[in-house]
């Protein structure tokens, strides 16, 4: 059993000083029956609460992942900027989902959104070693000289250390690059440190994940085995 308050709050739905005015309101039911005080208990494992008419679901833990689109930040709020978030589903949003890691503005692809903490930290800590994969196209041809650097990790114009990473030339203009971090704009000013610079930008893969099957700017959420093996 669990306080309606309580409940309410830990999914998002408003604040506990909110919920007492929207008890005395009507515009909170249990079951079909306007609650009767924000401090009435629960059986959450089995109750229907609504809002509103529109039911409310209890807090768990959740990841998504998002094929971001150019021109959004990775951030929870900007005063300039549209953000990633606006892309999330209030479902989630009221969960409390917040990005793992970023992709810049202009950086497309695979993102990855938590409401747990540690695993969280799991994604984005370099110690863990989580593989990321972008797909870039940018001036000049990658080679083998280029490829070795990469491998025994760059040191950046402004002094920034980045660990060993994986370059595959793929022509003309093209190249896979493989990072276990993910430094400010990272990949980016790495290939334009070997005079590469960095047209367009999309993270295809992070810790086995990808993106087949997910438009682009769609979200979807991660299953229980898909999220057991981030945190392996």
């Amino acid at each position: 059993m669990q306080r309606l308050d309580k409940f309410l709050s830990e999914a998002g739905a408003a604040t506990r000083k909110e919920i007492k005015a929207m008890v005395k309101a009507g515009r909170i039911a249990v079951d079909g029956v306007p609650a009767k005080a924000a401090d009435q208990k629960i059986d959450e494992s089995v109750a229907s609460v609504t809002v509103d008419g529109q039911k409310v679901e209890a807090f768990r833990l959740v990841t998504v992942m998002l094929h971001k689109p150019a021109g959004y930040v990775t951030s929870t709020e900007d005063p300039r900027d549209r953000t990633v978030m606006e892309l999330i589903p209030e479902q989630y949003r009221r969960l409390g989902v917040v990005p793992a890691g970023r992709l810049d503005k202009e950086t497309e692809g695979l993102l990855l959104l938590t409401n747990d903490g540690a695993l969280n930290h799991r994604i984005t800590a370099p110690r863990h070693g989580m593989k990321k994969v972008y797909y870039a196209e940018h001036e000049g041809e990658a080679d083998a000289a280029d490829a070795a650097a990469f491998r025994e990790g760059l040191t950046l114009r402004d002094g920034t250390v980045c660990l060993p990473a994986e370059l595959e030339p793929l022509g003309a203009g093209k190249s896979r690059i493989t990072v276990q971090e993910g430094k400010y704009h990272q990949v980016r000013r790495m290939m334009a440190s070997r005079g590469m610079t960095v047209r367009y930008l999309r993270r295809e893969t992070e810790g086995g994940l990808t993106l087949e099957g997910l438009p682009l700017g769609e979200v979807r959420e991660l299953t229980a085995d898909e999220v057991h093996a981030l945190d392996a």
